[in-house]
């Protein structure tokens, strides 16, 4: 094969390679920004605060260490989501029953159907959990447009190596004699 038409070939898979690229790193970009906007979009209208600096809901161990970072603050991103759903719901959750899940009570609630307790207690956990759930569900949704960032960056960056590269097979593609073939010089020595 000629080596011209080699350069070519590999140099024009650069270019379509490239624009895959960065096509690719635009849609990871709107990916990105459609998961973080939602996601605060979301929060913020559920209007969840976090206990103000100082307060005694922060004071536990459970609780304070992972929160007091965000004391006062409005929940609007998905760490704030996980902090608050796996060290604030979960924590007051487990003070609820005696650390029963939903699952727990609700089948005891179904064996003794007249005992309130058990039924205000049922009504806590599926409000707290169906909470929680869904808090934990905007932080997967948050981490997804964290990974489309990180890709979306990775795509970029190889978009333009791959487009330097191939700039550079084409000015490469110029020097070479229109006759040079590949592995020809090898053969002959």
């Amino acid at each position: 094969m000629r080596r011209r038409t080699f350069d070519l070939l590999l140099s024009s898979a650069g270019i379509v390679l490239t624009v895959v690229l960065l096509v690719a790193g635009v849609l990871l970009a709107w990916g990105y920004s459609f998961a973080n906007g939602t996601v605060h979009d979301q929060l913020a209208a559920q209007k969840i605060y976090f206990p103000p600096k100082g307060s005694d809901a922060l004071k536990p161990a459970t609780i304070g260490p992972y929160l007091n970072q965000y004391a006062g603050q409005q929940l609007v991103t998905g760490p704030q989501a996980e902090a608050y759903a796996d060290h604030f719901i979960a924590v007051h959750l487990t003070e609820v029953a005696g650390g029963q899940t939903y699952a727990q009570v609700s089948a005891k609630a179904m064996v003794d159907p007249t005992n309130q307790t058990l039924q205000a207690q049922v009504a806590t956990l599926f409000k707290g959990e169906a909470l929680r759930s869904m808090l934990l569900t905007a932080y997967a949704f948050w981490k997804i447009g964290q990974l489309a960032l990180y890709a979306m960056i990775a795509a970029f960056t190889l978009g333009v190596v791959m487009l330097g590269l191939s700039v550079l097979g084409f000015a490469h593609l110029r020097r070479v004699p229109a006759t040079a073939e590949i592995g020809v010089a090898r053969a002959a020595a």
